[in-house]
């Protein structure tokens, strides 16, 4: 009987075994034409790679600034000086300010939408199957349509300035977060819903507190990595005039003020390293006192 036992297992096994061999095998097939197809619409030619690459070396060194050593520290506006090189560090500090506001507003309003969207598009909470697909494809709508379009339009009606950006963020931020935050609601137990329900519980009630504690911690962790993502949005939209250190960058890139590209670059990157590490750093501690 024991051995009886021991060969139908081993049996199960061997075919579940060959069963994943055969799925990686057609996963790696799929992979293989998706990329073939995809490739044979680009001009793959190495020599312009080869022959490219030196150009975007001499556009880095372009931009590098002059600064000397004997000179680096020097609390003056000589020419090979920290300083010199940013001779309008007030100013991006500004922008940069309102970059960061752009992504602070936009990012509550969007999780304000989106959380109330969310229960509308989640098909295992949702009050009837219309207000599903309804909700649904217009959160598709908002997702799929990018920020610098929206900033677009907005700039266009509204003027140049950071109003124009944080629409835009904020229209594509909820629905980015309200597709994240229905299929935490769809993976979420519903037990305590039932409970609530059998108690004469209302659908608010059970949203409240059936639904709501039990993914709040995956709630807050997608919208502090919204707010990394929308923080280079709102960099990138400043390009068609949405506000931000992005309009400026855009500015001295067009004027070929080599040395203040480097500079704004220098303190995005640092700004976005910074907000990173802190949110990732809130998300962490969030989550873990939540899971306590």
């Amino acid at each position: 009987m024991n051995d009886s036992l021991l060969k139908r297992h081993t049996n199960i096994y061997s075919e579940q075994l060959r069963s994943r061999r055969l799925w990686n095998v057609f996963i790696i097939l799929i992979f293989a034409v998706s990329f073939f197809m995809s490739s044979s619409i680009i001009d793959f030619n190495l020599s312009k790679i080869i022959d490219g690459f030196p150009r975007l070396g001499d556009y880095i060194i372009k931009i590098l600034p002059n600064l000397d050593a004997s000179l680096i520290f020097e609390n003056s506006k000589t020419e090979g000086s920290i300083q010199y090189w940013y001779f309008n560090f007030k100013k991006y500090a500004a922008l940069l300010y309102e970059t960061i506001n752009m992504a602070v507003l936009s990012t509550l309003m969007g999780f304000v939408f989106a959380l109330l969207f969310s229960f509308l598009s989640a098909k295992n909470i949702t009050p009837n199957i219309y207000s599903y697909y309804l909700v649904k494809r217009f959160l598709e709508f908002l997702r799929g349509v990018p920020e610098i379009i929206f900033a677009i339009l907005f700039v266009w009606a509204l003027g140049v300035g950071p109003l124009a950006g944080i629409i835009a963020i904020t229209i594509h931020t909820t629905g980015a977060l309200g597709k994240l935050f229905s299929e935490v609601h769809e993976n979420a137990d519903l037990k305590t819903c039932e409970a609530i329900r059998s108690h004469g519980g209302n659908w608010a009630s059970e949203i409240r507190y059936g639904i709501i504690p039990k993914v709040l911690p995956n709630i807050i962790s997608y919208t502090l990595l919204r707010f990394e993502i929308n923080i280079r949005a709102s960099t990138v939209i400043g390009f068609v005039g949405a506000g931000g250190i992005g309009q400026e960058l855009y500015l001295v890139i067009n004027f070929n003020y080599y040395e203040e590209v480097s500079a704004i670059i220098l303190l995005i990157i640092l700004t976005v390293i910074t907000i990173d590490i802190s949110s990732g750093r809130i998300r962490q501690k969030v989550i873990g006192e939540m899971d306590v």
